[in-house]
């Protein structure tokens, strides 16, 4: 049988693997089934922690409002605002309230005597 002379579709796909393994270091840089195991390793961490990452940033939000709350007095715990937030029916985010608890604690307090319920 004679030989065949494979085309370019396995050079393609192998220099298209190389590609996203240019920042990897020892073997991981060189051989093939090498590059490809670390790649499709690489793609399945990066698109767990896509998701961990906004679960980690909301959790810091929590923790400086909260945090922000407790030290300014405005009320006895981030629960309390957040349920007085949503009693008033005005609508603002975590990470909006964390940007307003942490650079300008005096609009945390304008925004709490706006939501103050007197029971």
């Amino acid at each position: 049988m004679t030989r065949v002379p494979r085309g370019y579709i396995a050079r393609r796909r192998r220099t298209k693997m190389r590609s996203f393994a240019s920042n990897f270091r020892g073997a991981h840089l060189r051989l093939n089934r090498l590059i490809t195991q670390q790649v499709k390793r690489a793609f399945v961490s990066s698109h767990r922690d896509r998701g961990r990452q906004k679960r980690d940033f909301r959790r810091l939000w929590i923790t400086r409002i909260n945090a922000a709350t407790r030290i300014y007095k405005v009320f006895d715990s981030y629960s309390k605002l957040i349920h007085n937030l949503y009693k008033k029916k005005l609508i603002l985010n975590r990470k909006m309230l964390a940007q307003v608890a942490v650079s300008n604690p005096n609009n945390l307090y304008t925004i709490s005597n706006k939501i103050k319920i007197i029971n």
